[in-house]
């Protein structure tokens, strides 16, 4: 056990949770399984929770005063570098339109029997460190590698619907175990439930599966049950889209293969890869050659992420992120080198995303049909870093600001200096100006816009310079 839960059974003993309070979930089912344990720990006591905490706080055992939960019987404790989430042996009831449950004081069996799942409901003694499974199912399913609920699943799912995601996502982090029989049929029949689960929570368990080794395996499972109809119907209508003469995958589970190809170390390159074709179903045509087309797909496809992912509560700057990297995946269709301009272009329009779309593009190439593979990115790269070199993203910009074409054009403030500063980024980004090279950049806007009296000449208005 992690040290310091010492120190909570030395400030535990000698009052009435002495002997009375067990580690169970997720801890224990990866401590026997000889798995890398988590941060945090569940502790389950036979006596108030919320008095067990305060108790540690009294004793100097926690390391800031515990978040207390009255109405669950729940209190968050930190000691040492654990999180001890202590709760007092209970039973649940709930209502149908919410996930909260009613709770009171219970048995360790009754308290077994509310939880997710069987291997979850196993304790170990704080005290005397033994393995106890109330159900006296855990052990035999641990062995078996089998994911089974307590009491009947509908029961279960029904109650708390969010244990439907949790069972995909724990079949695959576990390493591939197999449901019991019925579990399956249950979540299928029960995933119109889901809509009571809030889309935060939904998100989370969504983000826990990317981030895991078989995060498309997770994919396709969610699939198959119904579960992802319900909160993503965007990505459940890839299935069955065909997607015509380089592809040998319609557009899911080509999908679910780019998303194990940039694998689950990055959540902004794993959503961009789960989301780079949402745009195919509604775009899919097919032209007088009879040949599939999605003309456009990436700009629709990153309008529907972007409203995906404020569905979702994702964070701004994940969603802009994100939508940028779909919207340019496309980017290098057809190309077999970058023109320093296009390259320039590239860098000003990515930042720092740049890296995310060419592990994209990668990702999204080397999931065609095997043999039609056509896209080199090593001279494309080369190119790119000649050009960070020589332009930093930071120089690709207008040479003038805004007060200084002013002065030199003698125009106030108004879109024509937007227009002539867009004109002079365009310039440097073509290689026409160098970057930074203010003389060049004043002389051009001299011989352009030379003015007369101080009044500037028509040309601005006449369309010289591009709106």
């Amino acid at each position: 056990m992690p040290d310091p839960l010492s120190l909570v059974r030395k400030a535990w003993s000698d009052t009435p949770f002495e002997g009375m309070a067990w580690l169970v979930g997720g801890w224990v089912r990866d401590e026997l399984l000889g798995r890398p344990s988590r941060s945090d720990v569940d502790i389950v006591l036979l006596g108030d929770a919320l008095q067990a905490a305060e108790i540690l706080a009294s004793a100097g055992v926690a390391s800031q005063p515990p978040v207390l939960y009255s109405r669950f019987g729940t209190a968050m404790v930190r000691v040492g570098d654990l999180t001890l989430e202590l709760v007092t042996a209970r039973r649940e009831s709930y209502s149908k339109d919410s996930r909260k449950p009613r709770v009171e004081p219970a048995s360790l069996l009754e308290d077994a029997q509310r939880r997710d799942f069987t291997v979850n409901a196993l304790l170990l003694g704080l005290w005397d460190g033994k393995v106890v499974d109330p159900l006296g199912l855990g052990l035999r399913d641990l062995e078996s590698r089998t994911l089974r609920t307590p009491r009947e699943p509908s029961q279960t799912f029904s109650d708390d619907p969010l244990r439907m995601l949790r069972a995909v996502r724990f079949k695959w982090q576990l390493g591939g175990w197999s449901f019991a029989p019925g579990l399956a049929e249950s979540i299928a029949e029960n995933a119109h439930r889901l809509e009571i689960v809030s889309a935060e929570r939904t998100r989370d368990e969504l983000i826990k599966m990317l981030a895991l080794d078989d995060a498309d395996k997770a994919l396709c499972d969610l699939l198959e049950l119904g579960l992802l109809a319900r909160f993503a119907p965007e990505l459940a209508a890839m299935r069955g889209v065909e997607q015509g003469d380089y592809h040998h995958l319609d557009a899911f589970d080509h999908t679910c293969f780019v998303v194990r190809n940039v694998g689950p170390s990055d959540l902004t390159l794993s959503l961009a890869a789960l989301l780079h074709d949402l745009g195919k179903p509604r775009t899919r045509v097919i032209d007088a050659e009879g040949k599939t087309r999605f003309f456009g797909h990436e700009t629709v496809g990153a309008t529907l992420a972007r409203e995906w992912l404020e569905a979702m509560r994702f964070s701004g700057e994940m969603i802009e992120n994100v939508a940028l990297l779909v919207k340019n995946h496309m980017r290098f269709t057809g190309l077999t080198n970058l023109s320093p301009s296009a390259a320039r272009r590239l860098v000003r329009d990515l930042g720092d995303q740049l890296d995310r779309l060419l592990a994209l593009v990668e990702a999204d190439a080397n999931a065609l049909k095997p043999g039609v593979r056509g896209l080199d990115l090593g001279p494309i790269r080369a190119q790119i870093a000649e050009t960070l070199r020589e332009t930093p993203r930071e120089t690709l910009v207008s040479p003038l600001d805004g007060n200084e074409i002013s002065t030199l054009t003698g125009l106030g403030s108004g879109p024509s200096i937007g227009r002539i500063k867009k004109q002079l980024t365009e310039m440097v980004l073509s290689g026409e100006l160098r970057a930074g090279d203010q003389e060049a950049a004043r002389a051009w806007v001299l011989s352009t816009f030379a003015t007369r009296d101080g009044a500037t000449t028509s040309s601005i208005d006449e369309g010289q310079v591009p709106s």
